[in-house]
C-alpha cells in the first residue's frame, strides 16, 4: 500500500480568485484533520518570483492541490522550472469546486492524477486573476 499523498493548500492571498468562504472551510477541514500539510500564501506569486520552494514542492512526490484550475497549477509549477509529475499530482479546484468536495478528494487516500496531458501552456485570461490578466494585455 503506497503512502498518503502529501497535501499542498493555496491560500491566493493576493490573486483573490477563489471564494474567501471556500479557502476558509478547506483550511478549517484541513487543520482539524490531524494531517500534514502545506500551505502557501499564494502559488502565483511564488511563480512570479520564482520562488525556489516550488521545485522542493514539485520533487517531494504524489502531491494533492487544493487551488485553482488544474492547467493553472501546472503553468505555474512549469514557469517556474519545477514542472509537477503528472501521474503523482492531484489538483483540487476550490474556485469551482465546493468545501466537502475539495475535503473530500483531500482525504481520500487514493490519488486521481488530473494534470492535462501535453507541454504547459499558459492559462486563460478566464483562470487567471483579473490582475494577472491586466498586466498580460499591457505587456502584448
Amino acid at each position: 500500500m503506497s503512502a498518503q499523498p502529501r497535501i499542498l493548500y493555496c491560500n491566493c492571498a493576493y490573486a483573490q480568485v477563489v471564494p474567501k468562504e471556500v479557502k476558509e472551510a478547506v483550511l478549517k477541514k484541513l487543520c482539524e484533520s490531524g494531517l500534514a500539510f502545506d500551505a502557501v500564501a499564494d502559488l502565483c506569486e511564488m511563480s512570479a518570483r520564482r520562488d525556489p520552494s516550488l521545485k522542493r514542492l514539485a520533487e517531494g512526490g504524489a502531491v494533492k492541490i487544493a487551488a485553482c484550475y488544474p492547467r493553472a497549477v501546472k503553468w505555474l509549477f512549469h514557469a517556474s522550472k519545477a514542472d509537477l509529475p503528472a501521474d503523482a499530482t492531484e489538483v483540487l479546484n476550490m474556485r469551482v469546486q465546493s468545501a466537502d468536495e475539495v475535503g473530500a478528494a483531500l482525504f481520500n487516500p487514493e490519488l486521481k492524477p488530473n494534470l492535462p496531458a501535453g507541454e504547459a501552456s499558459q492559462p486563460t485570461p478566464a483562470e487567471l486573476p483579473t490582475s494577472e490578466v491586466a498586466a498580460q494585455m499591457t505587456n502584448t
